[in-house]
């Protein structure tokens, strides 16, 4: 059984769905601390042809508190966000298929900051019909204090998994002895370049999966796209 862990990011790039699509289960990662100038809560997409950095306000807090116990600022305007999408991919080819779904995810009321990021890495992967199960980390019976690698290992062993699968940025975290010392085998997953029009402009990559789905159908990203990596 492969498995995957990930903290939740806001509409992430297709790499983030690669990762769920080439596991069986996918934990999501809500118990762990909210850092700040990450990608958690932002992302960017094209408009007018540069790179436009788009994010959720979160309400004020402790630094010491969880993805799963942040809320999302009364002040997030949820109209403004949908019409800079809209305004950004009105001309693109799929924008009659795609933008329901962003605009449904977007319009989402619950204000927990897991719960609403969730919920839009959800209806993206019915979008593009990604079947991978979900589960979520803080619901996991392991010892919640264990760290790092120690705990990567913990929520291995309680979904039975028998593949670990990372992402490429952790080849320097694990070691593929201590994993294959408990039968896990560790992979990483890396993305191999590809590129779609856009606008006719230069092609700018690793945009957030909203650009992706604006450019191409859900059945060629199915079909292609999905599965453009290696496991290494």
């Amino acid at each position: 059984m492969k498995l995957a862990i990930m903290q939740p990011y806001f509409f992430p790039y297709i790499g983030y769905f690669q990762l769920i699509h080439a596991v069986d289960k996918f934990v999501v990662y809500d118990n762990i601390k909210y850092t700040k100038k990450g990608w958690i809560n932002r992302n960017r997409i094209l408009r007018n042809g540069e790179d436009f950095t788009f994010s959720l306000p979160i309400k004020s807090a402790s630094d010491s508190l969880d993805i799963c116990d942040r809320m999302l600022s009364t002040e997030f305007d949820r109209n403004k966000l949908v019409n800079q999408i809209q305004g950004a991919y009105r001309r693109a080819p799929f924008f009659s298929d795609a933008f329901p779904v962003i605009e449904q995810a977007i319009r989402f009321q619950d204000s927990n900051l897991y719960s609403y990021i969730f919920n839009s890495i959800a209806k993206i992967c019915d979008y593009l019909g990604i079947k991978t199960e979900f589960i979520v980390s803080s619901k996991m019976e392991i010892d919640h204090g264990l760290k790092a690698e120690t705990k990567v290992l913990a929520l291995c062993e309680e979904a039975g998994a028998s593949v670990y699968i990372n992402a490429i940025g952790g080849v320097e975290l694990y070691s593929r002895e201590t994993f294959n010392a408990r039968d896990i085998d560790l992979k990483f997953i890396k993305s191999k370049p590809f590129e779609y029009p856009q606008f006719g402009a230069e092609f700018m990559p690793w945009l957030s999966i909203i650009d992706v789905i604006m450019f191409n159908s859900a059945e060629s990203i199915q079909t292609k796209i999905l599965n453009e990596y290696e496991l290494i």
